[in-house]
């Protein structure tokens, strides 16, 4: 595996190589929204959760998450919060702008396993992503009795608005239409996970991108993708890019920019912020 050496000839490199590919997939991970601002700890935890972080000790939203708390109206006054602030409120600071900017003049598509909406709300066409993972504006049966999601925004919003003493009123709390049993988070955790209709169609139209492109010159450019699925963007890109001679691939990553020794040569490591990254490459 090798690391970035210089810096700025990277990003020129990549640079060149947006300018240049016939077509751009943005492989795009939980590192990505972090750049955005979207942090799950410290300032942005204790601003909306200071009494959840007292009463339970939580050291980041996401552990949050996986509490399993007493009550309902309890759980739903943390995950509304939760969605609110990560889905609904506007908090990027220009990455995810930074970013379409770059790639709206190309042929790209959006794979991404993050779960906060912030691809579209950027611009990105909504035909060219692929939520892996799910989307915090959609609610699923729990159980689930049926492959269908619904939107919550308004229901999350009022959540939000008339929750007290860290409990929302009984009469928000949702449940599945058809059974009524309580609703869920439509988000990747189990065999749960409902992959509903519009999960298909965008799984279908990615794979149809990947095969109008077979053998030409594809910039594969993953961004902020760690190691916790693997599977779905990192491996996937590398064997891509393995199997196709002109295709790059760039991985971008503060701490975890590396690659394998075989497609070393068709490759560009960035170990840095993404945001100062794309910054870089619009100021050329």
């Amino acid at each position: 595996m090798r690391y970035t050496k210089d810096y700025s000839a990277e990003i020129e490199r990549l640079r060149k190589e947006i300018q240049t590919a016939d077509a751009i997939i943005i492989g795009a991970g939980a590192g990505l929204s972090t750049a955005a601002g979207f942090t799950y700890s410290g300032e942005r935890l204790q601003k909306y959760f200071a009494d959840f972080v007292e009463k339970y000790g939580f050291r980041d939203m996401y552990s949050g998450g996986f509490y399993p708390f007493p009550t309902l109206e309890e759980q739903w006054a943390y995950w509304s919060r939760y969605i609110y602030i990560n889905r609904y409120m506007d908090a990027d600071n220009g990455t995810y702008k930074r970013l379409f900017e770059l790639v709206k003049d190309k042929d790209y598509f959006v794979l991404t396993t993050n779960v906060d909406h912030q691809f579209q709300k950027a611009g990105f066409d909504k035909s060219r992503l692929f939520y892996t993972q799910g989307d915090y504006g959609l609610w699923q049966c729990s159980e689930p009795c049926h492959q269908k999601t619904y939107d919550n925004k308004e229901t999350v919003r009022a959540m939000f608005e008339q929750q007290k003493d860290m409990r929302i009123p009984t009469e928000l709390i949702p449940h599945c239409p058809v059974c009524g049993k309580p609703m869920s988070m439509n988000l990747r955790a189990d065999d749960t996970f409902v992959e509903d209709e519009g999960w298909h169609k965008a799984a279908e139209r990615y794979h149809d991108f990947l095969d109008s492109h077979n053998g030409q010159h594809i910039l594969f450019l993953e961004l902020g993708v760690g190691m916790n699925t693997p599977v779905i963007i990192k491996y996937p890109f590398w064997k891509m890019t393995y199997a196709n001679p002109k295709a790059v691939y760039a991985c971008v990553n503060f701490g975890e920019a590396y690659v394998p020794d075989e497609i070393q040569e068709q490759s560009i490591c960035i170990n840095g912020d993404i945001q100062e990254v794309l910054d870089g490459i619009a100021e050329k």
